[in-house]
């Protein structure tokens, strides 16, 4: 392995596999599902090795192979996260967060690199995600999450994303989460106004001039929900605001006989500026339009994963002047998760508040509530097992294990896969 080699699952069509190419590493393995993206890696790299099928099959590659390797980097599934979709979190045949934490205890890389949706940040995952940094903190790793704007690193989009960066203790004093650019992207309409207008319409530089802000979250959509589509019906109305007909994608920019008060479709070519390639880099990709629309929306815009990729190198490098560390493996964001992890007995909600408050007793802020327990409760029990018994003072409970995929070859995870395989995406 050299210096700064990247094992890549998830690749996607290569918007976090290009900014980390940028940033300096070099592609060691890219593992992804879809045969579209995989041909568009293909094509675009011809050098690089690309795995494709099901990454938790080893039939399809040896994590084993890539030990000791510098990053290992995902974009994994977003629906079992996303705000739009039903949250399914661990129970998610599509989740592999949690077994990618897991993979490095197989591998061994230098640093971690894992992006996914906003609604990960959520307290709906409070427990979820402490338990991924209890498991790198086992690991040896020391990790951090940051919820970056891609509009912050030059990307003409409002694209927040959920950033999970692990580096091993000797490297953690020196890896410092990307500034901002401290300058405005530019708007959609100075983005596009060449692409708009590159067949002759008459009216694009009035829609350049109307869409004077930047554009909401592109959403690449899913094989289960039919074709290209700009996503849900509030970011539909965000496009129009910007003067972009959101009901679908176009095969080419508006002609010289067109209307010069149409609300233009966005091509293809302009979702792809829109999350942040340059013409200059020559990237294409493969498939018809709704397979390379789905490609380039469900990327991770190349500028940004560039900045953190960039922030890592520098990390492993031992650029800079290390930091002090400060030790948050006591901080548990969700408090019953922080009472009931690791406690053998049951405990009722009346005692689970209790104990909540006898763990910080001085914290400000309204006290936990016995029902505001229940919801933290059933939010838990989507995640984890959560053990229940009745006894005098009403029902108790006790923390079970965690539901995820982890790489257990008997997990509910296989079966539920091999039969929604061909709407995954």
């Amino acid at each position: 392995m050299t210096d700064l080699e990247v094992v890549e699952i998830c690749a996607g069509a290569g918007g976090q596999a290009l900014g980390l190419e940028r940033a300096g590493f070099e592609h060691a393995l890219a593992v992804e599902l879809d045969g579209f993206a995989c041909a568009t890696l293909r094509a675009n790299r011809p050098g690089w090795k690309v795995a494709q099928g099901d990454v938790a099959d080893r039939a399809v590659w040896e994590p084993e192979a890539y030990g000791g390797v510098a990053l290992l980097a995902g974009g994994v599934p977003c629906p079992p996260f996303t705000v739009a979709g039903r949250q399914l979190g661990a129970t998610d045949e599509r989740d592999l967060f949690a077994w990618a934490v897991e993979l490095c205890g197989r591998i061994r890389p230098r640093a971690l690199l894992l992006e996914n949706v906003r609604g990960l940040s959520l307290n709906r995952f409070a427990a979820y995600r402490q338990h991924v940094l209890d498991r790198l903190r086992e690991l040896g790793y020391v990790p951090g999450w940051q919820l970056l704007q891609a509009s912050d690193f030059g990307v003409p989009q409002l694209r927040p994303r959920s950033v999970l960066v692990a580096v091993r203790a000797e490297d953690a004093p020196w890896f410092r989460w990307p500034a901002p650019l401290g300058t405005p992207p530019l708007t959609v309409g100075e983005t596009l106004r060449d692409l708009m207008g590159a067949r002759g319409w008459p009216g694009a530089d009035q829609w350049a001039w109307r869409a004077s802000g930047i554009a909401p979250t592109i959403v690449g959509g899913s094989k289960k929900h039919g074709g290209a589509d700009l996503g849900p019906t509030r970011a539909k109305r965000a496009w129009a605001e910007l003067g972009v007909d959101g009901l679908g994608v176009a095969d080419e920019a508006p002609g010289p006989d067109a209307d010069p008060a149409l609300r233009p479709k966005l091509t293809c070519a302009m979702v792809a500026r829109l999350q942040g390639w340059q013409d200059d880099w020559g990237w294409e990709f493969s498939g018809r339009k709704t397979a390379r629309y789905r490609q380039v929306g469900n990327a991770f815009p190349p500028p940004v994963a560039e900045a953190v990729g960039r922030a890592i190198a520098r990390a492993l490098a031992h650029e800079g002047e290390p930091l002090a560390l400060a030790d948050e493996s006591a901080h548990v964001h969700d408090p019953v998760f922080a009472v009931l992890r690791g406690r053998d007995g049951f405990l009722t909600a009346p005692q689970i508040v209790a104990a909540v408050q006898a763990a910080a007793p001085g914290r400000p802020g309204p006290r936990l509530s016995g029902p505001a327990v229940l919801r933290r409760l059933a939010d838990l029990g989507r995640d984890f097992h959560v053990e229940t018994t009745t006894g005098p003072d009403g029902t108790a409970y006790r923390l079970g294990e965690f539901k995820a995929f982890l790489g257990q070859v008997d997990h509910v995870r296989h079966e539920q896969f091999s039969l929604s395989r061909a709407t995954i995406s």
